[in-house]
């Protein structure tokens, strides 16, 4: 018997992501494709909000990126282009839709995330980068499509001073959503940097843990799926030996600025469990 959440939506679990301009494209949007068919029970539908279908595997249903007609906000953190799927209509789909961004690994079945709460509900990651504060992540979430369309609304007539005021696109989402929001299980969405890597000295001898309950593993900040499985913490890091990372707390040039016990810290071995899910 299907859920009231999937009923909604004619029985089929919908999933979405959005892609624009060069930093990701077909090969991260093919990955998570791939990732979702093997993780989730069908009958599902994977959709694509792009500006550019190009090499994009033919099981991958694209629509144009939503229009939304503003100057989008500088100097902040936010990934504020995501409010272009908060509008009234999104494409073809109607019901309750799972977002993921496209820089997630999937290491277990989807399927729960469509069986919690109810068809209206926007339901979140529980953000763990702030423990004391109520807030929601948006690398994956669900909502009823044209129900963030009062977010919208108001990012819209004001959007460097929505991104001013609440600095993520979250933490406006999270705030402001109509009837508020709830969270799936804290362990089913982990966070790579928080929950996978091991704390200084281990960082050096063990590569990042798994844990058995995850479901999704995401990679904000700037730290992605490559750079796990090659070992190097970030764009600019470099894989080195566990020997040769900690001669480098004794050369400034190496460490980039960062103090000394936060250079340690950002070390982690190559990690194989990240290659064998972030994969076609």
């Amino acid at each position: 018997m299907a859920s009231t959440v999937l009923a909604a939506s004619g029985g089929v679990k919908q999933v979405i992501c959005i892609s624009w301009g060069t930093k990701y494209g077909a090969p991260f949007i093919n990955r998570l494709y791939a990732m979702v068919a093997r993780n989730i029970t069908p009958p599902f539908t994977f959709t694509c909000f792009t500006d550019n279908r190009i090499g994009l595997h033919p099981e991958i249903l694209c629509e144009d990126l939503p229009p939304l007609d503003v100057e989008m906000p500088v100097n902040t953190r936010g990934i504020w282009p995501k409010a272009r799927l908060w509008g009234e209509k999104l494409g073809s789909l109607k019901g309750p839709v799972l977002f993921l961004d496209l820089d997630l690994v999937i290491v277990s079945s989807l399927d729960d995330f469509f069986e919690i709460g109810d068809p209206d509900d926007v339901v979140m990651a529980k953000n763990q980068t702030t423990p004391l504060e109520r807030l929601g992540q948006t690398s994956l979430f669900r909502f009823p499509v044209g129900k963030l369309l009062p977010l919208q609304q108001k990012f819209r007539a004001d959007p460097q001073g929505v991104a001013d005021t609440f600095r993520y696109e979250q933490r406006f989402v999270s705030r402001n959503a109509p009837g508020g929001v709830t969270f799936f299980p804290r362990r089913w969405v982990l966070h790579f940097r928080q929950d996978c890597r091991w704390p200084f000295p281990l960082n050096y001898v063990l590569a990042p843990r798994l844990p058995k309950d995850a479901r999704v593993v995401i990679f904000p900040r700037g730290l992605l799926p490559q750079h796990a499985i090659d070992g190097k913490y970030g764009e600019k890091g470099l894989p080195t030996s566990p020997l040769q990372h900690i001669l480098g707390v004794f050369d400034a040039t190496k460490r980039r600025k960062k103090a000394p016990f936060r250079y340690l810290r950002h070390y982690i071995r190559p990690t194989k469990w990240v290659a064998d899910h972030w994969r076609e």
